[in-house]
């Protein structure tokens, strides 16, 4: 008996076909999910799941490796890699490694998706929305300078929740959890990223850092998500990447 088309290739490129099919014409920013979206999302969802550190060859960092020093990225070492796997037009798949204490500072994704899912280690996902409509908040905006109020976007926190290589994959959309903070809990970690379509300045898919300026309010009967002030600033100069190889299963597109 012949084995399976999927016992013999990897999961790594299953993942990555799947991700075609799904992000081949995704919903943008205020547009209704079809169907077909839906349930292609729902797979790739599911592949995201199974997938572990083992499949992509990667060897899980020890924190005596990556423990935190007084100035833990002198000398150039940068506190977060990336180890690129595959990049389309339609969609770009990698690896983020963060070193013990490192974080991915608060960023967006301009009319993008994401899928995220933690391969070792630990981290927590603090996910927003920029709220676009100006009055009706529940917060007055904060004192600045007239030069940095329009650098202001009223916002909401949506969750903050910790993830491992147990946990589901966390998602992005153009119009759901767009920005988010990613922090290094108890060690060093690792997870897979696929972003739909990829950055690219050039189509108005920049990156853009933010500061969270307020203290968050409830901003729903639950008490769950809380409304806050954010600043758009530049890249926070205790952030920075650096590139690593990938060691796992090749991926044909």
């Amino acid at each position: 008996m012949m084995p399976s088309d999927s016992t013999m290739t990897s999961i790594v490129q299953r993942i990555a076909r799947q991700a075609l099919v799904t992000f081949r014409n995704p919903p943008g920013l205020g547009e209704e999910s079809g169907k077909s979206f839906v349930e292609n999302h729902g797979k790739l969802k599911t592949l995201m799941t199974e997938v572990r550190a083992a499949d992509l060859k990667l060897v899980p960092r020890r924190a005596e490796d990556s423990a935190p020093r007084p100035n833990p990225y002198h000398h150039g070492v940068p506190p977060v890699t990336y180890m690129h796997i595959c990049e389309t037009d339609q969609f770009s798949m990698g690896v983020f490694l963060l070193k013990t204490g490192a974080s991915i500072p608060l960023h967006d994704h301009p009319g993008m998706h994401g899928v995220l899912k933690v391969l070792y280690g630990k981290v927590r996902i603090s996910c927003f929305d920029r709220l676009e409509r100006h009055g009706g908040g529940t917060q007055a905006a904060p004192p600045l300078p007239p030069a940095q109020m329009g650098a202001l976007r009223r916002s909401v926190l949506r969750s903050s929740a910790e993830y491992t290589e147990e946990s589901g994959p966390c998602v992005l959309s153009p119009d759901r959890d767009n920005l988010h903070q990613i922090d290094a809990v108890d060690g060093p970690t690792a997870f897979m990223d696929i972003l739909a379509p990829p950055y690219d300045p050039d189509d108005g898919r920049d990156c853009h850092y933010y500061q969270v300026l307020t203290e968050s309010e409830p901003n729903s009967a639950d008490g769950k998500e809380k409304e806050v002030w954010l600043m758009e600033i530049s890249q926070p100069s205790h952030f920075w990447c650096g590139g690593e190889p990938y060691p796992g299963p090749e991926v044909h597109l």
